[in-house]
């Protein structure tokens, strides 16, 4: 694991700590007695940034993203809503006790029971950085590494992870999480030990090779992809996209990332399975893909039209 990671998770545990000292109340990542128990699904994401301000004019201006700061933690972080939903939290990264680079998107995963499945990170060889801590409403959180060194945050609500919306996904809200691994099918055995997902195995031809894809499911729902590390000598790493309605939608918010302070990593690209994506890097260098996605579209065929 390199040093950023290894300098942003102390960075993200000190947090943790601080919540546990000072008995901080975080809220629930959905609204009260709205939620149900949905091991398995990815229910929220955390950004840090070392460029909050222009990272909130970012994502205001091209995807009508909202921030709202809170007392907890010293009041270093702000819950992140669109169209009147909480979809993540944002942390100011120039107020953690270091002087490295370390802004990401962190995906949140949902866990029946957080002990018992860092347990089973630590048996499968990954890394437990922050144990189990309590963050009040929002339930109990870990932050692990799994054996190939990807970061991710498992989280036990108690019963209060954001129920599946009938109606899709928004424009400009978060629509797949996939994972970049070094190696497809141990990553899979992995993950299936710390939710309850079922397996389908995908095939894509991507410049005349085929790519190992896997699609893990929990209550009948598509949670998240698993493919090979489509970026050379870079570490493995969870990806988020967020959905756009068309290549036009998807095109215009290509054209202002530049002048918003930000960077497009890879141009409007079509995917032989359909739709196109686009990866952008926001001012503080947090990278996230953007999908094309027409509403009412299955969610189940995010599967395999999500992801690059």
């Amino acid at each position: 694991m390199n040093i950023q990671k290894c300098i942003y998770l102390l960075a993200l545990s000190s947090i943790l700590v601080a919540c546990a000292t000072t008995q901080i109340n975080l809220p629930s990542v959905t609204t009260s007695g709205q939620g149900e128990s949905l091991p398995g699904k990815v229910v929220w994401h955390d950004l840090l940034s070392d460029h909050p301000g222009e990272t909130r004019a970012f994502y205001s201006e091209l995807f009508g993203w909202e921030f709202k700061s809170l007392d907890a933690v010293g009041g270093n972080y702000e819950i992140i809503s669109h169209e009147g939903k909480a979809i993540g939290g944002m942390v100011d990264q120039t107020r953690l006790p270091t002087t490295a680079d370390i802004s990401q998107w962190v995906v949140i995963l949902a866990v029946a029971d957080v002990t018992a499945a860092t347990d089973a990170v630590v048996s499968a060889g990954g890394t437990v950085f922050t144990p189990p801590t309590s963050l009040g409403s929002r339930g109990e959180i870990a932050v692990v590494a799994d054996p190939q060194g990807a970061i991710v945050a498992l989280l036990q609500t108690g019963g209060d992870d954001p129920a599946d919306d009938a109606a899709g996904v928004a424009n400009g809200d978060f629509l797949w999480n996939e994972l970049w691994a070094a190696n497809v099918d141990t990553a899979t055995e992995f993950y299936q030990n710390i939710a309850p997902y079922t397996l389908e195995k995908l095939t894509f031809n991507a410049a005349g090779s085929n790519i190992p894809y896997r699609v893990l499911s929990s209550q009948g729902r598509a949670r998240v992809g698993i493919r090979s590390n489509p970026v050379p000598d870079s570490s493995p790493r969870w990806q988020s996209y967020l959905r756009v309605d068309s290549l036009g939608a998807m095109e215009a918010i290509l054209s202002r990332v530049p002048e918003l302070g930000g960077s497009v990593l890879m141009i409007a690209t079509e995917r032989p399975e359909g739709g196109y994506v686009s990866v952008i890097e926001d001012p503080s260098g947090a990278v996230v893909a953007l999908q094309t996605w027409p509403m009412g579209s299955a969610h189940r065929n995010i599967a395999e039209k999500g992801g690059r």
